[in-house]
């Protein structure tokens, strides 16, 4: 098994590492925050034994309605650790440390919605990516807020699928 195959690390507490401070913003703050600044966020591209990576249905905006790579933004005074911890909680159901996860790079997505729906309000995020494979009865997949149904797909499925976001596409090029 090569050391990106090997299982991932569990990570004691999501939150460990996060500041005492308070890292929920308002909702009309985060608006202006995304009208105003780029989001930082974290993609997982989480792929199985099977080689097959797992897309989630997205609910809401941006990107509503496309199939997506699960993942989310990384909250004020959060350290990426916290973040990935967090992150990996609330969209796969089990908490995994960063340390665990291969690097995929750095990438920047526009979108021309918003989380409020505003008009005329893009949203720019700059996306660290991150790779994991995982065993799937490990995973507790949430359908709440941010998907409405999860699949498995081959990555050679997934580059050329237009129900499958451009920005999610990119990782499997």
């Amino acid at each position: 098994m090569a050391e990106s195959d090997s299982p991932p690390e569990r990570h004691a507490s999501p939150f460990a590492a996060q500041s005492g401070r308070d890292s929920q913003l308002p909702f009309e703050s985060f608006m202006n925050v995304v009208r105003d600044a780029p989001l930082i966020s974290i993609d997982l591209i989480v792929m199985n034994s099977q080689g097959e990576a797992l897309l989630g249905l997205r609910r809401n905006n941006p990107a509503a309605g496309f199939w997506f790579v699960p993942g989310g933004r990384v909250l004020k005074n959060e350290t990426l650790d916290a973040a990935f911890g967090r992150l990996t909680l609330v969209e796969l159901g089990c908490s995994l440390a960063r340390a665990s996860a291969q690097f995929h790079g750095v990438w920047e997505h526009f979108y021309d919605s918003n989380a409020g729906n505003k008009k005329g309000v893009g949203t720019h995020y700059v996306v660290l990516a991150y790779r994991v494979v995982i065993d799937e009865a490990e995973l507790a997949l949430p359908l709440a807020v941010q998907h409405q149904q999860y699949r498995w797909e081959h990555p050679v499925s997934i580059s050329t699928r237009d129900d499958v976001h451009p920005h999610s596409r990119a990782y499997f090029h």
